[in-house]
This record gives structure tokens, C-alpha cells and sequence, in this order.
């Protein structure tokens, strides 16, 4: 037996997984709703990969029969998207990290945070269609100081198919954002904090050859020698924000909307710096009425990966560009 095996009880009709090995040959044990029980290693069994499926299907199949309103065609479109990373509440100080293929495709993955350059492994195998993976257990109050979360993965059905490209996707959690998309998560049917990580992935698809998936598949599941790291997007040094610069057309654009696209620009460039490890990184905002300048300050005070901030170079920007060093 391992950890994140599943298991029932031998005198119950409890089913879980196993969360920890703990001493006097005692194992714990996470039913449904993330509830922990301690259990004699002696009073449980394991369920075999082919048991589970089966036993889904059957469950499945009761569904259908008494609840004729929910038949579902047998020509039902393949589901394209819904891979998702899911935070579910155990109790008010920590959450579970899942992902979730929500899609018909069959996914091969890897998962890992990255903390301060230095990534650590997290979970990794195959994820079928409609199924979820823990990945790892969060506490709230370590919110700020979360790592990256990096996740590499693959596309496979039966049969012939256009196969999207290989899904690349890095998550830093903020509070804004994450506070936000609090919903019932797919396939786990709990209220979680939700991301879509394949939101914009399939808009390009490519038809690989299969010596090309097997060679993807070596060096992002087993670690070949050849891998390459991932490709993330890096700001400049200097970012301009002025709204020219921003390529956006200002026609009938209120000034609350255009100081609104500065500051998404702002955001996205500061979070990018930061992910990549920069150093440091100056945003150009002009003097102006000093709206843009106060605003952009006041957000890098609250900010906990911000080392300090200053007025930048000036004699060449005068008071019209902010200096970021992060942490």
C-alpha cells in the first residue's frame, strides 16, 4: 500500500484514499468531503485501477436508469476543454491543491511548484477522462508565499483526432483573483477556488507525427536528457504604459477605462518579473495628473514580493517612471 491509493474498509462501505502511514500500524484514511479517519491497516483493502472504473460505470449506469430527464445522447460532442486547477476548503486554515480533466481527452501530466527558481516535483502519471488528482495540501495563512505552480501536458485519444499542442501553463496565485473564482468544481462536485489551465490552449492545433509524441512523452514524463525548460514569457527591463505604447485604440474610451488597461498592463508585467526571477523592472507612466503614478505605488506598498520601489532615472523621466526591485 501507498499513499494516494484507494482503499475500502473491510467491515464498511466507506471508500477513500490513503493520506498518511501513522504508528501502532494505523493508517489514515480520506473519505468523502476530505474527512480523515484512522484505520488498522488489517481493516482495509485496496481498489484496483480496473475496479474503479468499473465500479464509476456501474454507478453511472443507476444514475441513468431512474433519471430519464438526464440521458445524454450517445453522440455527444467530445469534450475539447475543461483541464482545471482546483483549491477545496478542508477547514478554515488549509485547502487541497487538485487538478481535474474535465474533458474527454486521456492527459499525460506533470506537476510541480517552483520556489525561487528551484522546482519541486508534485505529482505526475496519466489523468483519464473526467477524473481529478490531489496534488497536495496548502495552509491559508502561507497565502502570499505560495510557490509557482507549474504544469506540463500532453493530449491522447484513440483513433483519429487533431491533437492540440502541448499544454504549458504556470499559476501564481493572488488573492484578487483567486477569491473570485469560487464555484463548484467539475468532476469533484465541491465548492473550490477554480483556474482554467487550458483557457486559451486550444486555439492552435497541430497534427503530430507519433515519433514526435513518443519523444515528448519520454522528456516530460521520464525526465530525458533532452528536454527543454519551459518558455515563459519575460517583460523588459522597461515597460511603458503609456496608452500609444499599449497598442490600443482610444476611441470612445472613457479615462476610467484607459487607466483601467494601464494598470491590467501594469499587473501583468509586475507578475511576470516576478515569476521569472527578475530583479527588477521600471514602468514608464509619465507625470501627468499623477493619477497613474499614485495608483501604481500604492498597489507596489501592498505588494509582498516587492522590495522597494522608487522614482526612477530622474533626469531622464523626471518624476514620469517608477523603479521596482523585487525580492
Amino acid at each position: 500500500m501507498n499513499i494516494g491509493d484507494k482503499v475500502r474498509l473491510v467491515h464498511g462501505r466507506e471508500e477513500g484514499v490513503i493520506y498518511a502511514f501513522l504508528p501502532g500500524n494505523v493508517v489514515e484514511i480520506e473519505i468523502e468531503d476530505g474527512f480523515r479517519i484512522p484505520v488498522l491497516r488489517n481493516e482495509i483493502v485496496t481498489i484496483s485501477p480496473v475496479e474503479s472504473q468499473r465500479l464509476v460505470k456501474e454507478k453511472d449506469t443507476k444514475k441513468i436508469g431512474s433519471q430519464s430527464d438526464n440521458i445524454v445522447s450517445r453522440s455527444a460532442p467530445f469534450a475539447e476543454k475543461g483541464i482545471y486547477l482546483a483549491f477545496v476548503a478542508i477547514n478554515d486554515k488549509a485547502v487541497t491543491m487538485h487538478v481535474i480533466n474535465n474533458s474527454d481527452w486521456t492527459l499525460p501530466f506533470t506537476a510541480a511548484s517552483v520556489n525561487e527558481q528551484v522546482s519541486t516535483g508534485l505529482s505526475g502519471g496519466v489523468l483519464l477522462p473526467r477524473t481529478s488528482q490531489k496534488l497536495t495540501e496548502l495552509l491559508m495563512k502561507d497565502f502570499e508565499s505560495w510557490p509557482v505552480f507549474e504544469f506540463k501536458i500532453l493530449y491522447y485519444r484513440s483513433g483519429n483526432y487533431s491533437l492540440p499542442q502541448t499544454l504549458h501553463k504556470r499559476i501564481k496565485c493572488r488573492a484578487q483573483s483567486f477569491y473570485k473564482n469560487k464555484r463548484k468544481a467539475p468532476v469533484l462536485e465541491k465548492e473550490a477556488f477554480i483556474y482554467q489551465l487550458d483557457e486559451e490552449n486550444l486555439k492552435k492545433e497541430v497534427q503530430p507525427h507519433a515519433e514526435n509524441l513518443s519523444e515528448e512523452l519520454k522528456n516530460s514524463m521520464l525526465g530525458g536528457t533532452e528536454s527543454k525548460p519551459l518558455a515563459m514569457e519575460k517583460p523588459q527591463a522597461v515597460v511603458d504604459l503609456h496608452i500609444e505604447k499599449l497598442a490600443v485604440n482610444t476611441a470612445g474610451i472613457s479615462k476610467d477605462n484607459l487607466l483601467k488597461t494601464q494598470l491590467a498592463a501594469f499587473e501583468t508585467n509586475l507578475e511576470l518579473a516576478i515569476a521569472n526571477g527578475m530583479d527588477e523592472i521600471t514602468f514608464i507612466h509619465g507625470a501627468g495628473s499623477g493619477v497613474l503614478r499614485e495608483e501604481l505605488h500604492r498597489r507596489l506598498g501592498k505588494n509582498p514580493h516587492v522590495n522597494y520601489f522608487k522614482d526612477a532615472q530622474k533626469e531622464k523621466f523626471g518624476y514620469g517612471a517608477t523603479l521596482v526591485k523585487i525580492k
